[in-house]
């Protein structure tokens, strides 16, 4: 590439971006990310990593900058973001952008969050800054390439760009601080998939680190602390260093014409994105109808190679390993009808329906639909009855998509069923109420009280 460096070419555009360049839809947007992304972080407070990590936060101490959302504790930014970057990821219901295979929120709105109640910054300077922090992480997540996905999980590598990106909006940095910031973000990105294989509890620690670490970057670039600017594009830089199919004008194609977040999609079910069209097509299939296993001969799903080679070996073990194991997603469809999080349990785990009908599923990647992948994420499936009846169904845009959205009412409902039992129904309320008239708010310290 000839011209500017990436970073930047990043920092020129994204420095000089006001709320006013901001169409209405693409506010309405970020407004809608960022309440779905508050939903995922009260759900997941309580549960046992979250709490291990809530308990190390309160041994540090610090200035109380920003809200721990899990517990309403006031702590440092850094801290913050990191707690509530574990937290809105571990019930896998935050969002996804698929072309990217990012999920953006759970390491990005952490920092902007933080940042945003430590500056005091206005609901307005937020949406901006979430806009922001979005953009950056998807272009470098879209840059990096699939074939990153194989080891590295983008959410914790690319999500520190984003973070930081978002960070220094907030904070009003120049073009060479916001490069330093994206220089510092990237020499600490990591967050490695063998986590998966143990059922280890890092994938927590993925987001809340990026979320740490790039807001961190940030606070350090005000400070002059310099980064290194070809940390993207270098020879010994993050592209090179993780992937085998870097495509680095991704970074920068557009500037200013394409908002690649806006094609970003809200997780419908309670599982690894990459079951979603599996389960959207049984549910196509059977009309939701539900079944048992006597009446199911077998259950064929075809799907792309990269959602086999993320879950193929992923075996049921704990609850949260079950959302990653494709046969048990299907079965739960055909026997519930849905697959939300109260099917993910222990007892779910023993269910002798569920393992029966496990047993009848069988999947393999197809070249087709592994082709269209990441555009799409698609499916098919050919369940076959014990009756003599065959049922077929294919998806490439499951629900919550942005071809297949979620209503607004939907989107609220999403947000009351996370939050049932953590905040009373009129708090849930109002926090929907002022997150949808965000950009009216003076002082975003005042959002959570």
């Amino acid at each position: 590439m000839s011209g500017k460096i990436l970073s930047e070419r990043l920092a020129g555009y994204f420095c000089g971006v006001t709320f006013d360049d901001l169409s209405a839809d693409h506010v309405g947007k970020m407004k809608v990310f960022f309440l779905d992304w508050l939903g995922s972080a009260y759900a997941g407070g309580d549960l046992p990593p979250i709490r291990m990590m809530r308990k190390v936060v309160m041994g540090q101490g610090g200035t109380p900058e920003a809200t721990s959302i899990p517990d309403g504790v006031k702590t440092s930014c850094l801290m913050a973001a990191l707690v509530n970057g574990a937290s809105s990821h571990i019930v896998e219901m935050d969002d996804l952008h698929r072309e990217s295979i990012l999920h953006p929120a759970c390491a990005i709105l952490p920092a902007v969050l933080a940042a945003g109640e430590r500056e005091r910054i206005s609901g307005k300077d937020l949406i901006v800054a979430i806009s922001v922090g979005y953009e950056v992480g998807i272009r470098v997540a879209l840059a990096v390439g699939p074939s990153h996905y194989r080891y590295w999980h983008t959410t914790a590598t690319c999500g520190t760009f984003g973070a930081a990106a978002g960070a220094a909006k907030v904070m009003h940095l120049g073009e060479e601080q916001f490069a330093w910031a994206i220089g510092s973000a990237g020499t600490q990105a990591g967050g490695l998939w063998e986590f998966l294989v143990e059922s280890a509890m890092s994938k927590q620690l993925h987001p809340g680190k990026a979320s740490m670490n790039g807001l961190l970057a940030a606070l350090l670039a005000r400070e002059g602390f310099t980064g290194a600017k070809r940390i993207l594009e270098g020879e010994k830089g993050f592209f090179r260093a993780t992937s085998q199919d870097f495509d680095e004008n991704k970074c920068v194609a557009d500037l200013g014409r394409v908002f690649h977040s806006e094609r970003n999609s809200i997780k419908y079910h309670a599982s690894c994105g990459h079951t979603h069209s599996a389960i959207d097509a049984v549910l196509l299939a059977t009309g939701g109808k539900t079944f048992n296993p006597s009446e199911i001969e077998t259950v064929d799903l075809r799907i792309y190679q990269g959602a086999i080679d993320l879950l193929g070996n992923v075996e049921p073990k704990t609850p949260y390993l079950a959302k990653f194991n494709l046969p048990f997603c299907v079965a739960t469809a055909l026997r519930h009808g849905h697959v939300q999080a109260g099917d993910f349990t222990p007892a779910s785990l023993e269910s002798e329906e569920l393992k029966a009908l496990m047993k009848k599923v069988t999947f393999a990647a197809d070249p087709d639909l592994t082709a269209a992948y990441p555009r799409k994420w698609p499916a098919r499936v050919t369940i076959r009855l014990k009756d003599g009846r065959t049922l077929e169904g294919a998806n490439a845009y499951p629900k919550g998509d942005p071809e297949n959205p979620l209503s607004e009412q939907e989107l609220f409902a999403k947000f009351k069923g996370l939050t049932e039992g953590i905040l009373p129904s009129p708090r849930a309320d109002a926090i929907i109420d002022r997150v949808m008239g965000l950009e009216r708010m003076g002082d975003v310290s005042e959002l959570l009280k």
